[in-house]
């Protein structure tokens, strides 16, 4: 199997799911689509992984790429690849199948809980979670569900914190990859987003909380160890 991860901003990567990719020897090719990387041939890939970034799915005209990004997705979509996104990863892949994004109530930034939906508790790859835990938000943004997906996860400030559609498809828009060195870069490239509210941490209350993060990376692991087998 050969994966490609898309990354849309120098600080948000891939973090924790590059060792996942390594222990269970699969190749991966980053794309820096930021730079206007070439993305791949079609059928030069098996899975298909989506990162975060600080931009909107409807910012086209600031940032180019997203055009050609989103028909790359759609083909991927057609041609049945696994795809797995997180954030404006998952966001994307919800517009790509006609779903709406759009502002969230809240902007919702730190450490808070999620709870897994009905079906998330008894569907691999997520039976075997924890009904609630907390994990690492950073988003301003949110999506509809769209047509056959399947809401596995919600928060007090979100109602969509992930979907999986089939067997193919899964977007969280959560960040259970994130590492003590990409948690300290969201945080420096971030800080002036941290404008304390109810759904908003400040910096010192996130590193904290730095002790979720082994949680967060184990819970990620068993999420694409059944999704990729």
């Amino acid at each position: 199997m050969k994966a490609i991860i898309i990354k849309h901003e120098v600080y948000e990567g891939p973090d924790y799911i590059l060792q996942i990719l390594k222990n269970k020897d699969i190749k991966y090719k980053i794309i820096n689509i930021y730079n206007n990387d070439e993305l791949p041939e079609i059928n030069s890939f098996d899975l298909l992984i989506i990162m975060g970034g600080p931009m909107g799915v409807y910012d086209e005209d600031k940032y180019k790429w997203l055009i050609k990004e989103k028909l790359f997705i759609k083909n991927a979509i057609r041609n049945g690849k696994k795809i797995f996104g997180i954030c404006l990863g998952a966001q994307l892949i919800a517009e790509c199948l006609g779903a709406k994004v759009y502002k969230n109530k809240y902007k919702e930034i730190g450490w808070f809980p999620i709870r897994l939906t009905r079906y998330a508790k008894y569907k691999l790859p997520f039976s075997k979670l924890p009904h609630e835990f907390v994990t690492f938000h950073w988003h301003n943004d949110t999506f509809s569900l769209p047509k056959g997906a399947v809401r596995i996860a919600q928060s007090d400030a979100c109602e969509n914190q992930g979907f999986v559609l089939g067997k193919n498809i899964i977007g969280l828009q959560f960040h259970p990859e994130i590492t003590e060195k990409s948690l300290k870069l969201f945080l420096k490239y971030g800080s002036k987003e941290l404008i304390k509210s109810n759904f908003i941490q400040d910096k010192k209350e996130i590193m904290k909380n730095k002790k979720f993060i082994k949680e967060n990376n184990n819970i990620l692991y068993e999420i694409l160890d059944k999704f990729l087998q």
